[in-house]
């Protein structure tokens, strides 16, 4: 839930990117923080091990200037993708006010993205949170990838609630601003 300071004139907001191991999450910050201008983000907090690039989870906080004279701050995190963390995963979703879904399009990861939305919903109703009607977004990503599995194959499988979907490259920045600037957007107007 968003934090309205209304003393400092300030709008915390919290978008999680959500996903399987190395499928983007960290990526996307990473290309956010290389790319944005200096004075709208802060330093990049990755926690990691020698094996997994993810060990808790990624921060980036975001300045984007002002909205009726509030000064809106996103901050984004990622989740560990793999299977053992899923308690850390529901610890990060809490207070969320906006999710990333990033799928990795290589087609030997299509069951492991479906399964990783399946936890995604269920972890969002334990928090008392129905996807229907919040803010999110798909980030088809790695479409650099030969052989990768087509659009319309991962809308049918993981996009049964119609959201907006953006093709992506995080490595590249391919679809990574859009994809940004989308959520940031649906969470401003569910506020």
């Amino acid at each position: 839930m968003a934090l309205i300071n209304v003393a400092s004139h300030e709008i915390h907001c919290k978008i999680v990117y959500y996903g399987t191991g190395f499928c983007g999450k960290t990526t996307n910050l990473q290309y956010i923080h290389s790319h944005a201008p200096r004075q709208s983000h802060g330093e990049l907090l990755t926690i990691a091990t020698e094996s997994e690039r993810t060990l808790f989870f990624d921060f980036l906080p975001l300045d984007l200037g002002t909205v009726n004279d509030f000064r809106v701050r996103f901050h984004l995190y990622t989740v560990p993708g793999q299977i053992l963390y899923e308690r850390t995963r529901l610890a990060v979703l809490n207070g969320v006010d906006g999710i990333v879904f990033v799928v990795d399009s290589q087609p030997e990861k299509l069951e492991e993205n479906f399964q990783s939305l399946i936890e995604l919903e269920t972890n969002m109703r334990r928090l008392g949170n129905d996807l229907g009607d919040f803010p999110l977004v798909f980030q088809w990503n790695k479409r650099d990838v030969a052989g990768a599995v087509p659009v319309a194959t991962l809308d049918r499988y993981l996009n049964r609630r119609r959201k907006q979907t953006f093709e992506a490259a995080a490595i590249t920045g391919d679809g990574v601003f859009p994809t940004l600037r989308t959520i940031c957007k649906n969470v401003m107007t569910r506020l």
